[in-house]
């Protein structure tokens, strides 16, 4: 590999998948490899695959339906785990890629694993072994490398790159570390590793101090050539390092990082963040970095007529490179199959005909209700269709009385195959009043813990975008998702597909 070559690594759909609320359906990650693809990163990790049957056939999907990237199955250091992660990559032929993970540091030795050095490195050793007998491409990642002793730590990595590792990571798994030290670590393994130039070097960062991106710059700095991370840095706790930061840092900045090349598609990743922000349930922050509603906005005056004069006064990046105004002429009622099937095929959607037929039958209810029916309408409309799920409960009709001083009350029928069910329910609004009566009909008790509606467009016909996550019974957290120009049918499809969510 080129030394100015750097590999993006991206683990939206495994470690970003592991946040709370943020689980997809094998369709929806589908979709999201199908746009990484597009973007162009060099490695998908497409999940855990010994860790359930559905993680396991949706990186066996995306291992044979997506191509360009390296796909990733993430594994122990465990022979099942390894048998279980080559046998959904198989698809994927010289594409696939094997990552066994270890912990290293003393912590992790002496508490969770309770096994000493000489063992570590062993079982570490075997798993490569064991990995490099399916593959080729097989990664080793020190669990917890930024709190391991660097002697150690130098020490597994020459075993691991000797039995056949051709990536090793080096992962700031609990966020611990700090710009100049985590350089530091990187440094160090490149002088006390002999056979280091045998792999690529790797980095794997997360923000719980707020520093996953500046870690990983570090790293990349010192010699890392490798840098994973996920798309608007969803993951567990604080997140991971967000690799459209990573990227816009090293495109802007060659003067300090020099002429890394990265073999991205700029245009493409505010398009690829509003799919994974969609598909997840994790909106985007409006202040963040690069892809966030306020990161091109400019309020005080003297910002206004700064850019105004000259862009570059307040803005280092131009907007349009990264995807920000590409909008399209919309849509409108009087537009016809053809027109959608276009639009939709522009907008990256490979669907087949009674997913279209069902889109169609929506776009055309939207076109009555508004005059345009924008990119981001039929973007919405996708992610319901793609994100549809075996429905026990289907919303028939849903009418709110409401008024000033009274108590809101709701009616609901709902359709349950072939069986109509109607039911009513008082509350402290029309949304929770609706909530409840769903609740009555289907003997479930739902706990309300986010709630959030944004507009998908401009305007006040604009399509109503609500996400929920409730807790049915204590037991977990489901999201639900719906759409509509109607708000209150919005809430209530989205509520009633988080209970058909939890009734799966």
């Amino acid at each position: 590999m080129a030394e100015n070559r750097l590999i993006i690594f991206d683990t939206t759909l495994r470690d970003g998948e592991q946040c709370p609320g943020a689980s997809m359906t094998a369709r929806q990650k589908l979709e999201v490899a199908k746009q990484l693809a597009r973007l162009g990163v060099d490695v998908i990790e497409a999940g855990f695959p010994v860790i359930s049957q559905g993680d396991y056939q949706s990186v066996r999907e995306i291992a044979t339906q997506v191509k360009g990237p390296k796909i990733c199955g993430l594994s122990r250091c465990l022979p099942k785990d390894i048998e279980v992660a080559a046998s959904a990559l198989e698809p994927a032929g010289s594409a696939a890629r094997i990552h066994v993970f270890l912990a290293t540091s003393q912590i992790h030795r002496r508490y969770k694993l309770a096994k000493d050095e000489e063992e570590i490195i062993q079982i570490a050793v075997n798993g490569v072994r064991l990995a490099k007998s399916f593959v080729e491409d097989v990664e080793f990642s020190a669990e917890d490398a930024s709190r391991t002793e660097p002697e150690f730590l130098a020490r597994i990595l020459q075993q691991v790159i000797e039995a056949g590792a051709t990536t090793v990571n080096i992962p700031d798994t609990v966020g611990y570390a700090v710009p100049e030290e985590f350089a530091s670590l990187i440094r160090y393994l490149f002088e006390n590793v002999p056979n280091i130039h045998k792999a690529v070097v790797s980095v794997h960062c997360h923000n719980d101090l707020g520093l996953a991106v500046s870690n990983s710059l570090a790293a990349i700095k010192a010699g890392a050539r490798q840098v994973e991370g996920t798309i608007n840095g969803i993951g567990e706790r604080a997140g991971n390092a967000s690799l459209e930061e990573i990227i816009m840092a090293i495109h802007t900045r060659p003067d300090f990082f020099g002429k890394i090349e990265i073999g991205i598609q700029l245009k493409e990743i505010l398009r690829t963040s509003r799919l994974v922000a969609r598909m997840s349930g994790l909106a985007v922050q409006r202040n963040k970095a690069i892809v966030g509603e306020n990161a091109f906005a400019h309020a005080a005056g003297i910002h206004q007529d700064g850019i105004l004069k000259k862009r570059e006064t307040y803005e280092i990046i131009d907007p349009k490179i990264i995807g920000w105004d590409q909008s399209e002429l919309p849509l409108t009622k009087h537009s016809g199959r053809a027109a959608l099937e276009n639009r939709l095929r522009m907008l990256g959607f490979e669907l087949e005909k009674d997913e279209i037929d069902n889109i169609f039958s929506q776009f055309k209810d939207i076109g009555d209700k508004k005059k345009f029916v924008y990119d981001d309408d039929l973007i919405a409309l996708v992610e319901g269709q793609i994100s549809r799920i075996k429905e026990t409960y289907q919303l028939e009709y849903v009418a709110v009385a409401v008024c000033s001083g009274g108590i809101p009350m709701a009616t609901i029928k709902l359709r349950r195959g072939q069986e109509l069910l109607v039911d009513a329910s008082t509350g402290d609004g029309a949304v929770d009043a609706a909530m409840k009566a769903v609740d009555r009909i289907t003997g479930l008790h739902g706990h309300l813990v986010e709630y959030e509606v944004r507009s998908v467009t401009e305007g006040k016909d604009a399509i109503g975008e609500v996400t929920v996550k409730v807790n049915f019974d204590s037991k977990h957290l489901v999201t639900g998702k719906a759409a509509s120009t109607d708000v209150l049918e919005a809430s209530v499809k989205a509520y009633l597909n988080a209970v058909n969510k939890a009734l799966l």
